[in-house]
């Protein structure tokens, strides 16, 4: 004989697991639906930012290109652009697709948006560079077109992002690019650095302890089978030339040959003011010497030498502060002038 109380826990017990599974938009039949949903939106996007990059040079994007790029199988692959095509964003062209205009608009979309996250990373947060590219990647497809909009009115609608890639106005407009790679200088032809490439994460790392950055002019002082001499700030680098395609400059007119002051220059006594924060200076540590006051204009007199000579003590704005020298020669100082009186000019 059946328990009625036990059958009507069990029929209690799988109402509950059906609610569970079915609940309108809360159940977790609604949740799957809505990520399985996300994630295809999430790869339509990818696969259209990925043509726009492949395609530049008019050449159509195939099957098993796209698969390898996103990872996922050539059957997906095709499914992906299949539905570009009927969408509008791709058209057929030979064995593969190329991005029509409303693809290409679609693409610098997700760029302009992907590298104002970036330079948002870089200018006002103290996350490490290696992390802003994973970071952006996922931002992009959540962050909406409007949201974008603010987010560039409150950086002030910059024009480039922290690696040097030209961010895309609202309309999908690009400046002219007049940057060329590295392994183009001839040998003591000087550049400034106007791009890194951030992928993969170990190379922009390397150029990163190379110290090389946006806006430093660097020579190229020779080079052999597989290594670059550098020059950069007055210190010559070894660079090796498999990271030539990682680095664009625009040509100098002129070659420096003199290393910036720093702040590590300084002896005990002397006083200089800061005339900028070196532009390998990032994340955390960038966001420290801004909060602890190490703007254009600040006087710092160094004021202590441990007893290893590193790191230093340096009075900034009324508190004594101890700075490694690494984080010493980031900061570009000129010396204090005196006056025939001895005082500061």
């Amino acid at each position: 004989m059946v328990d009625p109380v036990r059958a009507l826990l069990v029929f209690g017990l799988l109402c509950l697991i059906l609610a569970g599974l079915f609940w309108p938009r809360r159940g977790l039949a609604a949740r799957m639906r809505r990520i399985m949903r996300a994630t295809e939106r999430v790869r339509v996007e990818d696969a259209v930012k990925y043509l726009y990059h492949a395609s530049e040079d008019g050449v159509p994007v195939r099957p098993e290109a796209l698969a390898g790029a996103l990872s996922v199988g050539e059957g997906t692959a095709r499914a992906l652009l299949t539905r570009l095509t009927t969408g509008g964003l791709a058209r057929p062209e030979g064995a593969g697709v190329l991005l029509t205009d409303s693809g290409r608009q679609d693409a610098l979309r997700l760029i302009r948006t992907h590298r104002l996250v970036e330079r948002w990373l870089a200018d006002q947060t103290g996350v490490e560079p290696g992390e802003w590219h994973a970071l952006a990647e996922k931002a992009e497809h959540e962050i909406s077109a409007d949201e974008a909009e603010r987010l560039a009115a409150i950086l002030g609608q910059p024009r480039y992002d922290p690696h040097g890639d030209p961010i895309p106005t609202a309309s999908g407009e690009l400046p002219v690019d007049s940057r060329v790679l590295l392994g183009t200088l001839a040998v003591d032809e000087a550049g400034v650095v106007a791009h890194l490439e951030d992928e993969p994460a170990e190379a922009y790392d390397a150029l990163l302890a190379a110290g090389l950055a946006l806006g430093k002019t660097v020579v190229l002082r020779g080079r052999d089978v597989s290594t670059m001499t550098l020059e950069v700030d007055g210190a010559r680098v070894q660079l090796p030339r498999l990271l030539e395609p990682a680095v664009s400059v625009l040509r100098a007119p002129s070659v420096p040959t003199i290393r910036p002051r720093s702040l590590a220059d300084l002896e005990v006594g002397d006083s200089a003011r800061v005339v900028r924060i070196d532009l390998a200076c990032h994340g955390a540590q960038r966001r420290r010497l801004l909060d602890l006051g190490v703007v254009p204009g600040t006087e710092i007199t160094a004021k202590l030498r441990s007893a290893g000579g590193d790191p230093m003590a340096y009075a900034i704005r009324g508190a004594l502060i101890g700075l490694r020298r690494q984080q010493a020669e980031w900061i570009h100082v000129e010396p204090e002038t005196k006056s025939d009186t001895g005082q500061a000019a």
